[in-house]
């Protein structure tokens, strides 16, 4: 897979690229997985490396298979890459004009603007990746309690559209934000 997303670097924050998950990454995963706050706000964390190659392997399966797309993001330094995110962008259906996005930030690159920076490259992929598939909106859920990922969907354009009730696994109530797919404007209008 040799799909790359690259976020140039501003005057505060390094550039990124964002990648398909690779085996090599299962150790930052890991490492990263260890961090409270995103094992609360996480479905399933990962504990250990063999949970961490599986997460990856079913990454890969996702990519095949054309309808979930899980980027690693790292921020680059010369020749250097170091895992700060990921962003996924899951149950994309030819026809269905909806899909969902979903992200974490490690610990360490919290509040430095990565996540707003890697999920506008990835809203903005997959409008124009998926437009001819008829994709139109994009949505992101998070727990009511988690108030960074409603800073960062508000940042990126994800209006706030509704409070869901707690369900399994969720054990608090949750927010949908929705960014629609910007309309393209007609040559001659």
């Amino acid at each position: 897979m040799s799909m790359m997303l690259r976020v140039p670097a501003t005057a505060s924050a390094p550039a990124l690229v964002l990648r398909p998950w690779r085996v090599d990454d299962v150790e930052a995963l890991v490492a990263a997985h260890r961090d409270p706050m995103l094992r609360a706000h996480t479905r399933h964390p990962l504990r250990d490396v063999a949970q961490a190659r599986r997460w990856v392997a079913r990454a890969e399966q996702g990519w095949a298979a054309g309808c979930r797309f899980s980027f690693a993001v790292c921020e680059v330094a010369g020749a250097t890459e170091r895992l700060v995110a990921h962003v996924l962008l899951k149950e994309v259906v030819p026809g269905r004009p909806d899909a969902e996005v979903g992200y974490w930030t490690a610990a360490d690159a919290r509040g430095r603007g990565v996540a707003p920076r890697a999920l506008e490259a990835v809203s903005a992929w997959a409008f124009t990746r998926f437009a001819a598939a008829g994709l139109t909106r994009l949505e992101l859920l998070h727990q009511i309690d988690n108030e960074a990922s409603c800073r960062v969907a508000e940042k990126t354009g994800y209006d706030l559209v509704e409070v869901l009730p707690a369900r399994p696994p969720w054990p608090r109530d949750g927010h949908r934000h929705v960014r629609l797919r910007p309309a393209v404007a007609t040559p001659g209008r």
